[in-house]
């Protein structure tokens, strides 16, 4: 066991009727509010009027940054940069999914430089200490930024996909109403379900001698959730138990409450940040496709027991087999779940994606050195599980 710190200071509102808190939450920061969101479907739900008239109601004044991208541009959250430096916002709120929320991040920090450019922060590997206060309306369970320091920013005119963290991007509020996520399409469920589940998977969960066991079994219970209740979600799309606990389970998986120093190299999604840098491919898919692989790929006798207990604990594999045999049966559950259960497309060929850029992106992918876990991996390992994928 690790030596660790924990401290997560983010105020979260969960439940059916805990917008109204809204206006009262945001006027501790001022009265000026950029509302971030992506496409048009916060309009078609309706929670766009519903935002907006609560807080105009209240007296604020709202500015609106729209079109963020699926995987958010620097160009972007300049944008919305500029407009918070011009007008003097007070509060960034994100309203939609990881990827708003993640430009909702990267605006905070850029409306504090010296010239409005996000970029230079994520290149140069910035902690931010010092950003605009951010607030969120979730209606995507996903990427878990709700409540954590981290967003991804993609600068796509140099195929880089690279985090952004800081002590100053958690958010200050945030509401998580399941309903919200009721209209959400199949395909991004079954992306965002996958997504927290990678989370645990890649983040924490096979982190070796650093494992203690109440953290261990709390991972788990996370993992086992997001497989119990996303195929009900996807049954039933307004099943509120189901979006519910898959709504807890994002943030539960990145706040880290399920670290506790057991932190690793994190190497999905080292290797699926290039693919979304270079093809702009859903980060939950380019998971999904990678994560049975790259278990594929570790398997060995030093890590062989840690995959068995997944598929234990996970997904119901049968205790009593030997460990190379119960990991392959977990590795199993976890494509079954990926391609059958969540009905996602298994290889990269399917999205169009062959190996021509392979070698510089598993390069970049490990930066120069090694990711380090159970087993590192170089960028020849990389290439080869990249391969694995066609």
């Amino acid at each position: 066991m690790n030596d660790f710190i924990f401290h997560n200071p983010a105020k979260v509102y969960f439940g059916k009727n805990q917008l109204e808190h809204l206006p009262e939450e945001l006027a501790a920061f001022g009265t000026k509010v950029l509302m971030v969101y992506g496409g048009g479907s916060i309009k078609k739900s309706g929670l766009y009027d519903k935002v907006r008239g609560l807080l105009e109601s209240a007296g604020m004044e709202l500015f609106e940054l729209a079109g963020v991208e699926p995987n958010p541009r620097h160009t972007t959250a300049n944008r919305g940069a500029a407009i918070c430096r011009q007008n003097g916002i007070d509060v960034v709120l994100a309203v939609g999914g990881g990827s708003a929320i993640d430009c909702a991040k990267g605006v905070a920090a850029a409306s504090k430089t010296a010239d409005g450019d996000v970029w230079p922060l994520v290149a140069g590997g910035a902690w931010v200490t010092d950003a605009l206060p951010v607030a969120v309306v979730l209606t995507n369970a996903a990427t878990g930024s709700e409540m954590d320091a981290w967003s991804v920013i993609s600068n796509m005119d140099v195929n880089q996909k690279i985090g952004l963290g800081g002590s100053a991007l958690i958010p200050r509020v945030a509401f998580e109403n399941p309903e919200h996520s009721y209209t959400l399409p199949a395909y991004q469920t079954a992306c965002g379900a996958f997504d927290i589940f990678n989370h645990v998977l890649d983040n924490y969960y096979l982190a070796g001698d650093a494992t203690f066991d109440l953290v261990l079994e709390m991972q788990e219970a996370v993992m086992r959730t997001v497989v119990k209740w996303t195929p009900v979600a996807l049954e039933e799309p307004q099943n509120y138990e189901a979006r519910a606990n898959l709504m807890w389970a994002s943030s539960m998986a990145l706040n880290t409450v399920l670290d506790a120093g057991t932190v690793h190299g994190c190497a999905c999604h080292m290797m699926e940040h290039e693919l979304s840098a270079y093809y702009d491919i859903t980060h939950g898919h380019g998971l999904a496709i990678l994560a049975p692989r790259w278990l594929e790929y570790i398997l060995d006798d030093g890590t062989a027991s840690a995959i068995y207990r997944l598929g234990i604990a996970v997904f119901g594999v049968e205790e009593g087999l030997s460990p190379e045999e119960g990991a392959r049966r977990a590795i199993e559950r976890v494509s079954s779940f990926a391609f059958e259960t969540l009905g996602l497309e298994g290889t990269l060929t399917e999205l169009g994606i062959d190996e021509a850029h392979f070698q510089d992106m598993a390069r970049h992918a490990c930066g120069g050195g090694r990711i380090p876990g159970l087993r590192s991996l170089g960028a020849e390992d990389v290439e080869r599980i990249y391969r694995m994928c066609l």
